[in-house]
This record gives structure tokens, sequence and C-alpha cells, in this order.
């Protein structure tokens, strides 16, 4: 419907070469990579591959998980992302415990220092509690990566069999942004089965199944620490959009995300920067009848129209009952663990079920009419960013309310790349799901709405314990020093309190 709004202007920008987190990495998309099938690059730092002789990591073969899939998907040896890497990658570099990336020269979420050994906690913060200085530089952030040719990565343009099993590379440059569009792509696409409309439509390696939340909060976190270091601002984090009970689109200002066009509702308005972004991999139809993949060209201007959406799909955005109705469902995934798993966290949240409605996160994507409400191409639009941020959070919420054991994440019968080992794709350093299945705190960041609620918590908790304490020397009759009995010591229970869920963020 949009299709006399594309354009196929390609604008890239060469301002500077930083070392990025994901796939494919430049040097291992090479001939001689692809055929011997092995992506363990130098790393600089001391000339050896993984860091090895630094003792950061390891060249070694990737060992995959051998447990059963669920149904939905009854094919076997015809994608590139069954059993990931293995298609492309056998050996890859394996990180010691406090290093990370494709080469060991990075360190693991949360953990800084030319060892790796120092701790950082980061705070995401809601969007409008941002100065007018911070909202600049948060547009401002994004429109480079948008606009920084990537020196390190290049996406997949062909499938391996089209790479003649390696021997033929096909891949493009893109933009720092980009390439994290491209992997929000590749990761939701349907499946080539060979020839032109010959796919499979039911098959996606991070939606509809466990590996949701897991899966983008790996994403979220590479993209804060490429955004980082593509600036040098080690202090930046995502800001989120807490969107419950909101009446509209309310980031979608000039001095956000962009207000509407007053010439065309479609576009963005001439205000703000992000009406000169282009969009890619934004044509899932047309790949499809087309049997082929994103090729990485732009097509198009960014588009969003919130608010004129099909009213039956989605009647309004979702209200913080329902994100506390989400978070007390005990089980993260029930059934079949696919968008019919009914009481299950995780598809809740999803926003899919039964029903034809959808609500929660898929509720946003379809309000917001445009780029967003495509699956494969809704990361094109940086509200996407926020969005998943506030998803994240009350992911996090969950964790924290429940405390899950690791066996509560599905261990096999899952969708194809949602069991529990099963690595992300398409991440190279390697992830495993339940690698994610745990709290953000593990990972060096918390939401600023927690931290307060946490902070409220405690004073409660010593507010009541000092009361009790009081009414006890009271009736005892005497205070310590008036007694001559052991005094026994007063200690802050180990637990934190439970989140306050009606939080609403208030400065």
């Amino acid at each position: 419907m949009y299709s006399n709004l594309f354009y196929k202007s390609h604008v890239f920008f060469l301002q500077c070469v930083r070392f990025s987190q994901q796939q494919f990495p430049r040097l291992c998309a090479t001939t001689e990579a692809l055929l011997s099938k092995e992506c363990c690059p130098v790393w600089e730092g001391d000339g050896s591959a993984c860091g090895a002789s630094s003792g950061r990591g390891f060249c070694r073969d990737v060992e995959v998980s051998d447990l059963p899939n669920g149904m939905n998907y009854p094919f076997s040896g015809l994608d590139d992302r069954e059993r990931w890497p293995l298609v492309f990658y056998n050996r890859t570099c394996q990180c010691a415990s406090n290093y990370m990336g494709f080469n060991c020269g990075e360190c693991q979420f949360g953990l800084f220092g030319a060892k790796c050994e120092e701790r950082r906690e980061s705070v995401r913060r809601n969007v409008f509690h941002l100065s007018a200085a911070e909202r600049r530089k948060l547009i401002s952030y994004l429109n480079l990566a948008k606009h920084t040719f990537s020196q390190d990565y290049v996406i997949a343009t062909g499938t391996y069999r089209e790479m003649n099993n390696g021997s033929t590379p096909l891949f493009s440059d893109v933009s720092t942004y980009d390439v994290f569009v491209w992997m929000h792509y590749y990761v939701s696409r349907n499946a080539l089965l060979g020839g032109p409309g010959n796919v499979w439509t039911d098959v996606d390696f991070a939606h509809w199944a466990p590996a949701f939340l897991p899966w983008h909060r790996v994403y979220l976190l590479h993209w804060e620490r490429e955004i980082r270091k593509l600036t040098g601002d080690f202090e930046f984090s995502i800001p989120y959009w807490d969107w419950r009970d909101a009446q509209g689109c309310d980031v979608c200002t000039d001095d956000l995300m962009g207000a509407q066009s007053p010439r065309d509702p479609n576009l963005i308005s001439p205000a703000s920067v992000f009406s000169s972004w282009r969009v890619m991999c934004s044509r899932a139809e047309d790949y499809s009848v087309r049997g082929v993949l994103c090729d990485g060209n732009y097509e198009g201007p960014l588009l969003r129209n919130p608010g004129n959406h099909n009213h039956n799909l989605v009647a309004r955005l979702p209200t913080a009952a329902e994100v506390e109705f989400t978070v007390s469902l005990r089980d993260y995934d029930t059934g079949s663990m696919d968008r019919s798993a009914n009481f299950s966290f995780r598809n809740t949240l999803e926003g899919l079920g039964n029903s034809r409605e959808m609500g929660m996160h898929a509720s946003l994507h379809i309000f917001m009419n445009g780029s967003m409400s495509s699956v494969q191409g809704s990361a094109n639009d940086p509200i996407f960013l926020l969005h998943h941020a506030y998803v994240d959070s009350i992911y996090e919420q969950w964790l924290r309310r429940h405390a899950p054991e690791q066996t509560h994440y599905p261990e096999f019968n899952a969708p194809i790349g949602h069991n529990r080992q099963y690595h992300m794709v398409p991440f190279i350093p390697l992830h495993r799901n339940i690698e994610y299945f745990t709290s953000s705190k593990e990972l060096g960041y918390q939401y600023s709405y927690m931290l307060r609620a946490l902070v409220l918590g405690a004073l409660v908790t010593m507010t009541v314990a000092a009361v009790a304490a009081t009414m006890t020397r009271v009736c005892w009759g005497a205070w310590p020093w008036q007694r001559r009995e052991k005094r026994s010591s007063f200690h802050l229970p180990e637990r934190e309190p439970l989140i306050i869920s009606s939080d609403s963020d208030t400065v």
C-alpha cells in the first residue's frame, strides 16, 4: 500500500570505524573462512586467534544440542539457521568467563577494564525523564549509527547454497544501525525452501515462542554497547517508553521520535531528522514471492501513522492493569510453547493467543501502522528500541517476582530455535537462550522505576523493623543500656522486597 513512497537512494557516510559484536564479522565473510567453516579472528591485543595467548579464549568446535524441536518446522537441512551456526561455521572463539566477542576482545556485559574485572551497573531511564540535552544526544547517537558505514561487519544477501557452499561469498555493507535492522529481519524471515514462492511461514527464531524475551534482551545489550563504542559515551543506556494507558504515540514528537508530517500522515515530520531515514528489509512478501533474501538496499522512507491502524486487531494501547496481570502469571511458557500458549507469561507479554485481537507487545507494533507493523522490518523505526526496552523491563519484573529456576525454561520440544541450549540466530559471538533467562542485574543494568521501588521497599522494611525493635524494648521495660541481657543484632533481610508493580516512575 505504500509502494508509491519507496525510493532507491543509498545514504552511507564513512564517519568512523568501530569494533562491533554482531554477525557476520568481515574477517569471517571470506571464501577461506567459509570453506574452512572457521570463524576465529585474531585479537589485536596479543596477535593470537581468540586472544588465546592471553587466556581470553580458544578456537574450538561448536557444540549444538540435538534435543528435539517442536513440530512447527518439519524440515531438516534446508534453512541456514538450523543448528546455528553450523551451516556457516563449526569452529568459533569460545571465551573465558569474563571475556566475550567474536575474537574474545570484549568484556561480558556489565564488566569493564583491561582484564574485564571491574563491575559497573547502568540504569535505563524513562525517555520522558531525559533532559532536553539528553534527548538531543539520543537522537544524534541514533542518527550517527544510521549514517556510519560499518567496516567490521557485513550482512548476508544470499543463502549458503547460493554462495556455492562458501566458494562465492554473498555479503553487503550496511550502516551500524542497519546491521541490527538486518539481524531482526534475518532471525524472523520465512524459511526459503528453494525457488520463487516456495517458503515456510510458520517459523521464527526469535518470536512466537520462549526465546522471544531472551533474544531481544541480548539484541538490546549489543545495540547499547555499539552506541557506546561508536560515540565513546560509555554512560549511555537505552531509554524506555512506558506506554501503559497512553492515549496515543506520546513519543511521536519532533524532539523525540518525530511527529507526523503535515503533508502526508504516513511520513515523519520534516522537522525531525528521522524524516530522512530510509528503510531496508521491509518487503517480506516480495522476498517470499521471489524466494530471495533481503539484499540490504534501501526501499523507501520510514513510515508511521500511529492510531490509524486496524482497530479490530488492536482496540487501544495496553493498560497498567494488563501489565500487572501479565506479570502475575506464574508459568513462563505453556502447552506447545507457541502462539497458542494460554496463560503463558511469555505469550501474554508478546501479545499473542487464540484471540484475533493482539495485546501488550504486539499491540504497539500494530498501533504504529507503518514500518513497525512488519515483524521483519520493524527495527527500522527507532521507536522499536524504546518499546522493547520497556518490554524487557516487564520481563525483568517477572523474573524478580517469581525467581524461576532455569528448569522453567523449556529444554526441548519448543519451536525450532527456542530450546534451552539453542544458539541464538544470528549472533556471533554465540549466545544460548538459557544464558539470558536471568535478571538484568547479572548483566550489568537495571531500570530506574525498579530502583525506586526497591529503595522504597527497603525504607518500608527498615521502618517496620525499627518500630518492631522499639516496641520490643518497651515491652521488655528497659532500653539495651539499662539491661544486662545480651543484645541481639538487627539485620536487614537478604531477599529483596518485591517490586512494587504500580510504581509509575514519577520524579
